[in-house]
């Protein structure tokens, strides 16, 4: 009960700091926001201090690389800056003259924010920069295992804040999280922004607070017989690879239509994957699931610990592991979310029968995540993406790489995917500056528009 009453008021104490805070902040010009956006994004790119921080979570977490963990620091930064660099956030933000409608956008408050232990790094600023750019505050509780880096980073942030004359309580870092603060932090803000596992996100969802979440990945992506073989396979293992698949949209399965299968498993061969045998394939499955539950030591590690642990000897040229599965399940866990190296393998012979498989995987975990698609066929494109119940569908990328934003998509940068009702979430998109902001509509009166009932319906009304 102590404890209970501690966390409850150590959070309060929290959140007093930001709403003082805050209240400075709701006077801002767009302006002085645009410019601390600006400090805080360049806080965590500057050189010194993006190498500092990604070598602090990957030795903190165990978990990715370091090389990546610098790497989304200084892409989805940067892009999520861009996106929002010229956007309205202050004040009148739109006006429709021929509807008579203008809106004006407003501050949400005190936004609570939950960091996932697997992007440490960059899902703080992403946060901060939506945050600031709409005049909130915003506290970020960290995962435990990640609370030294969350601190940095938080630090560099104030830093920035406090450089140009702003509040430095806009932006606190739990330093010490525990569940209970967590769960308390989620009670007492204005809107939750969770990022992370599936239990965490659902009591974000069951907080009383209004809440952004995101569903559980387990990405699907199709080859069919029209794909460059080569340039997919590529794609794929800088996907699969990155970060030791830390992202919730790395490849997790591949349904590749039968007549290209071959060559595609040769093609990804040379790009330093490795295809177990069937012998292999148990003791990986007992290794990775030994209990039932995803062993948590497999999670975002190299191929070689993997396979160790398995019993599965693996050369140092090998960067990921391939598994090849027929069917879709519980009792077929290469079918679910492996956060690691590991990718399984479908083939298809018609394209529904890939969009039939693609279903029945994202129906058993991933449901309205993701999904993609290596093709240079228009129809099979769409017809993908008309008859899955995913938010993203991404075409001929790596999907890691393209769903949370890239250069050569316009997707928005974001580090929180959000997966729709699908997969139990408000949104069906990727949560960005608008989800930050209150909007008020404000309606002038204009010439009515009353449309006559042959305009509405048409030859229905014929016949009665």
């Amino acid at each position: 009960m102590s404890t209970e009453i501690n966390s409850k008021e150590y959070v309060a104490s929290l959140i007093e700091r930001a709403r003082k805070a805050q209240a400075v902040a709701e006077s801002f010009t767009q302006e002085q926001v645009d410019k601390l956006t600006r400090a805080i994004a360049w806080a965590a790119v500057k050189e010194e201090n993006a190498r500092e921080v990604a070598k602090l979570a990957v030795e903190e977490s165990n978990l990715g690389t370091y090389e990546a963990k610098y790497g989304k620091l200084m892409k989805k930064v940067r892009g999520a800056l861009r996106d929002i660099k010229d956007v309205k956030s202050v004040g009148i933000v739109e006006r429709d003259e021929k509807k008579g409608i203008v809106k004006i956008a407003k501050p949400v408050g005190v936004i609570g924010a939950l960091v996932p232990c697997t992007n440490p790094e960059a899902t703080p600023v992403i946060k901060a920069l939506f945050a600031i750019k709409a005049r909130n505050a915003i506290v970020l509780a960290p995962h435990p295992r990640t609370k030294k880096t969350n601190t940095k980073i938080v630090e560099l942030m104030r830093a920035a804040l406090k450089k140009h004359g702003a509040p430095e309580d806009l932006i606190i870092g739990i330093e010490n999280p525990t569940l209970e603060i967590s769960n308390e932090l989620m009670k007492q803000c204005d809107l939750v922004v969770a990022t992370g596992g599936s239990g965490m996100v659902k009591a974000a969802y069951s907080s009383g607070t209004p809440a952004y979440g995101v569903g559980t990945g387990n990405a699907v992506v199709v080859v069919d017989e029209t794909a460059d073989i080569k340039d997919a396979a590529h794609k794929i293992m800088l996907s699969k690879t990155f970060d030791y698949a830390t992202s919730c949209s790395s490849e997790n399965s591949l349904v590749i239509q039968e007549g290209v299968y071959d060559n595609l498993i040769s093609a990804l061969e040379e790009e330093g994957g490795y295809l177990v045998s069937a012998e292999e394939k148990e003791k990986l499955q007992k290794a990775m699931w030994p209990d039932g539950h995803l062993n948590r030591d497999i999670v975002a590690q190299p191929a070689q610990k993997i396979a160790g642990l398995a019993g599965i000897s693996l050369s140092e040229d090998r960067k990921f592991i391939m598994v090849e599965e027929t069917k879709v399940g519980k009792e077929y866990p290469f079918s679910g979310e492996k956060l690691s190296v590991v990718v399984t393998l479908y083939k298809y012979k018609t394209f529904q029968d890939a969009i039939d498989k693609v279903n029945e995987i994202t129906d058993y975990q991933g449901k309205g995540h993701s999904c993609g698609i290596h093709s240079t066929n228009e129809e099979h494109i769409i017809e993908l993406s008309l008859k899955t119940k995913t938010s993203r569908v991404m075409v001929r990328q790596p999907q890691c790489y393209a769903n949370s934003g890239d250069w050569v998509n316009g997707m928005p940068f974001t580090l929180t995917l959000g997966c729709g009702t699908w997969g139990g979430n408000i949104a069906s998109e990727n949560i960005n500056l608008k989800h930050f902001m209150n909007t008020t509509w404000v309606a002038f009166p204009i010439e009515p528009v009353i449309p006559k009932d042959e305009e509405l319906f048409g030859d229905i009304m014929l016949g009665d």
